[in-house]
């Protein structure tokens, strides 16, 4: 069946309009009337905005609808190789904006608007972010999907229909409050739904309503029902447009007409309320036990789904299986769907009926694992009792695995029995809570493991995995992280990629090397005044949208100095806190001082259950009260956290950034894909060498940049060591930081409010060294300052920057992918 007969048919007299070099069906004005009358039944002078967006939206689809359909009926009839990139988040943010400009739509469609009385705009901000991911892990796979449409590649993204998203982000006194995200209580023209695609889920257990909360029954058999809706993704120029195929959930008997008709309405719809329960939150709190159960449900249902589907397409056009590596790649993006090793081991074994070897070869060479992290607490360990209850079949192949892997390493390790209990599939643990070790099954399971950075995946080899790199050196491998150029500086920054396009030209938006061709631009005194223009702009308009949103009022000609993405300890928001009471200090002491005004951004969300990262949001919300309550200070710092940082919030703070903090601690960060983003848009770094930071300063050159901090190995190497007493007894500065926040300065009404974040940092062993790099950090903004001052030698840096990204675009990573992972090649739609 082809997977886009659904989409929405052409107009009766449907017109040919060439936008770049392909051909889309249809009028934008008379589709977006026709939109209005037919689906919103109403007139188009008396719409309101919300159904403005979505005819509008509807139109566009309807314009590309084509092109899906040839992009899918050229897959069909060449047989290419496909890549399938598996990943539980898709950060994919707002669609409408995005798919106008890679369609090359944005002219004719801003004149359709005015023409029109439209507020093109208005209608952009009608479109909520799709709640589909969290942070960077998710942002890239949207990038990653993103390049591989520009680059032709017949490619599909697998992930889950979240309904609720993550959660939506409000602060209250300061505090981080959760509320459910409801991005598709109105209909989402995006996506198409597939249900006679539906697959068929099995269990070895039942889900259960009960008392209000989800629980497992074992030993109940019971089978849900996932239901595909397919997203286009567009590539740059229209000239492909692959798929994002997220799943939805559902039981396979939602009502029970039986109860309905005995008087028990309730129960009738108990079992469709409890699959369905399934695909509702993104990353449901994993600090309680029915929380963890449901995210290992939510796992194998990703990844039962996605492989039932492509494996049935596979066999569609392919009667051999030992074909399967030739056409199928599958990317497992971080441990999440880790169990698509033992899911197709029982399809290759129980369903085809092939034998071991034969099955264990196709699933290796079929199979790629990304690891996104150094943490051990990240890398995921599932107890054995959740495939016990939920996955029987799967924990006998996983056993059998884990049997000949171990035969094999104590062959060639004879002896070596603590090797053997470090690389196991298994971790055994007190009280029979043994567990599966997702990482290590992932990396046995597969033919390629990459990490997302120089330093990470060196790391990884050396540090987290090493006995199993040891083992398989030749499946490890390094693809630095890259972002799409066209989301983060042709659309998000009009007015820099305008004043780049008339210095080099147009050729950077699908080629991003040529973007270096921009660094004599750094010498241009005319360019450096256009690159200024462009940045005081971009504040401006940044400023504006945050006192009317908000009511927040940030001075423009301040430094913008940002610090946005996930609330956590190794990130170390606290660091920079720590640095803004520093600073804070230094004017309460001489109010006289010569300090450029300041204005810190932050955001980010914290995890429900991560009590030290909500904390850590608490203290810089009351930081910024205190601040802006003190008359003296009034003016000169300015804190701001922006609550429900998402990708729509990223696309305006980016082009306005000045500054980006990058400060993780040494060997901690696994590449990072903000700072890319800021480095693209003129932001200048400061941070310390950890993750991708590394990379850009050899590529730009460390003078253009702002470094700082402990080395990866010197963090390693003080761990005997380390105390942040000395810091404390030692350095005048930390002290006074340390001893303002342990006296409720920042709490007054809220006695010991942050005690725990002053113990942490100094009782409890600093672990992640904030004391140990905060002098060093503040040499660092010392050197920034003076450089702000003089705003030609600024831009020059900047210029230099920007002109230095290349290598950071998701385009270059990809077909790094694509050549050294999934050897799969364009296949371009006639």
């Amino acid at each position: 069946m082809n997977e886009a007969t659904s989409v929405s048919a052409k107009p009766e007299q449907p017109a040919r309009h060439e936008f770049g070099s392909v051909p889309f069906s249809g009028r934008p004005d008379a589709l977006f009337e026709r939109h209005l009358l037919s689906d919103a039944v109403v007139e188009p002078s008396t719409a309101y905005d919300r159904q403005r967006f979505e005819a509008l939206a509807r139109s566009v689809r309807d314009l590309l609808s084509r092109r899906w359909i040839e992009t899918q009926r050229t897959y069909d009839q060449q047989n290419p190789k496909r890549i399938y990139y598996m990943s539980m988040e898709f950060l994919i943010g707002r669609s409408l904006a995005n798919n106008v400009m890679n369609l090359m739509l944005k002219p004719f469609i801003e004149r359709t608007a005015h023409e029109g009385g439209l507020d093109w705009l208005g209608l952009v901000e009608q479109e909520p972010d799709a709640g589909l991911g969290n942070g960077g892990l998710g942002r890239l796979a949207a990038c990653f999907l993103d390049s591989m449409a520009t680059m032709q590649l017949p490619a599909m993204g697998y992930g889950l229909r979240y309904e609720y998203g993550m959660f939506r982000q409000s602060i209250e006194r300061g505090w981080q409050r959760e509320h459910p995200d409801g991005w598709l209580r109105r209909q989402d023209p995006w996506e198409v739904s597939r249900r006679s695609q539906f697959v068929e889920v099995a269990l070895g257990c039942t889900f259960e309503m009960h008392r209000g909360g989800l629980q497992i029954v074992a030993n109940r058999p019971s089978t849900l029902i996932g239901i595909p809706y397919d997203r286009p993704v567009v590539g740059f120029g229209g000239k492909t447009i692959n798929s994002l195929r997220l799943w939805s959930a559902t039981a396979q008997d939602a009502f029970d007409f039986q109860e309905f008709s005995s008087g028990d309405f309730v129960g009738a719809l108990v079992g469709g309320i409890a699959a369905q329960t399934l695909t509702r939150v993104l990353y449901p709190d994993d600090s309680t036990e029915m929380g963890q159960g449901l995210r290992f449900a939510q796992e194998y249902f990703l990844v039962a789904c996605s492989l039932a589907d492509l494996v049935r397409r596979f066999r569609r056009d392919n009667r051999d299986w030992n074909l399967l590596p030739d056409k199928v790649a599958i990317q497992l993006n971080d441990t999440h769907p880790t169990l698509a090793v033992p899911e197709l081991m029982r399809i290759l074994l129980d369903e085809a009926h092939l034998d071991w070897e034969q099955s264990w070869g196709l699933t290796q060479r079929t199979l790629a694992y990304t690891n996104h992290t150094l943490l051990p607490e990240a890398l995921e360990k599932w107890p054995l009792r959740y495939f016990q209850q939920m996955l029987p079949r799967h924990l006998e192949i996983i056993y059998e695995i884990n049997h000949r892997f171990l035969s094999d390493v104590r062959r060639r390790y004879p002896g070596d029995e603590a090797r053997v209990e470090r690389v196991s599939l298994i971790e055994e643990g007190p009280d029979n809570k043994d567990k599966v070790r997702m990482a290590n099954l992932a990396i046995v399971g597969s033919h390629s493991t990459n990490g997302v950075a120089a330093i990470h995946s060196e790391l990884l080899r050396t540090t987290t995995v090493r006995d199993l790199a040891e083992f398989f050196p030749e499946r490890f491998n390094n693809k630095t992280n890259g972002v799409t150029p066209r989301r983060w500086l042709l659309l998000a920054n009009p007015a820099l990629s305008g004043a780049i396009t008339g210095a080099i030209g147009d050729g950077w938006t699908t080629d991003f090397d040529k973007i270096a061709r921009l660094k004599p631009a750094a010498e241009d005194a005319a360019f450096r005044r256009s690159f200024l223009q462009a940045k005081r702009d971009a504040k401006a308009r940044f400023a504006n949208w945050l006192k009317s949103t908000s009511g927040q009022v940030v001075d423009p000609d301040s430094i913008f100095d940002c610090q946005i993405k996930r609330i956590h300890e190794y990130k170390r928001q606290m660091l920079n806190a720590l640095r803004i009471v520093v600073l804070y200090n230094r004017l309460r002491a001489n109010p006289a001082l010569d300090m450029a005004p300041r204005t810190f951004f932050f955001g980010g969300k914290a995890a429900p259950a991560y009590r030290l990262a909500k904390l850590i949001i608490k203290f810089i919300n009351n930081l910024a009260g205190t601040i802006d309550g003190d008359p003296a200070i009034r003016g000169r710092i300015k804190v701001v956290f922006l609550p429900e940082y998402c990708v729509s919030l990223a696309e305006r703070l980016m082009p306005a950034a000045d500054v980006s903090n990058q400060i993780s601690t040494a060997g901690f960060e696994a590449s990072g894909t903000s700072n890319m983003k800021f480095m693209m848009n003129g932001a200048l770094t400061v941070g310390t060498r950890d993750g991708a930071t590394i990379e850009m300063a050899q590529e730009a050159g460390e003078e253009n940049l702002f470094l700082f901090g402990l080395t990866a190995q010197q963090v390693v190497d003080s761990r005997g060591w380390y105390s942040p007493y000395w810091h404390y007894e030692n350095d005048t500065e930390t002290r006074a930081a340390l001893d303002l926040i342990a006296s409720d300065y920042f709490s007054r009404n809220e006695r010991g409010a942050f005690r725990l974040l002053h113990d942490t940092l100094l009782k409890h062993g600093d672990h992640y060294m904030h004391l140990a790099d905060l002098t060093a950090y503040l040499e660092a903004d010392r050197a920034l300052c003076s450089l702000y001052a003089d705003r030609e030698a600024w831009a020059r840096k900047a210029i230099l920057n920007v002109a230095s990204s290349g290598k950071f675009s998701s385009d270059r990573t990809i077909a790094q992918y694509a050549r050294e992972i999934w050897h799969v090649k364009p296949c371009p739609v006639a």
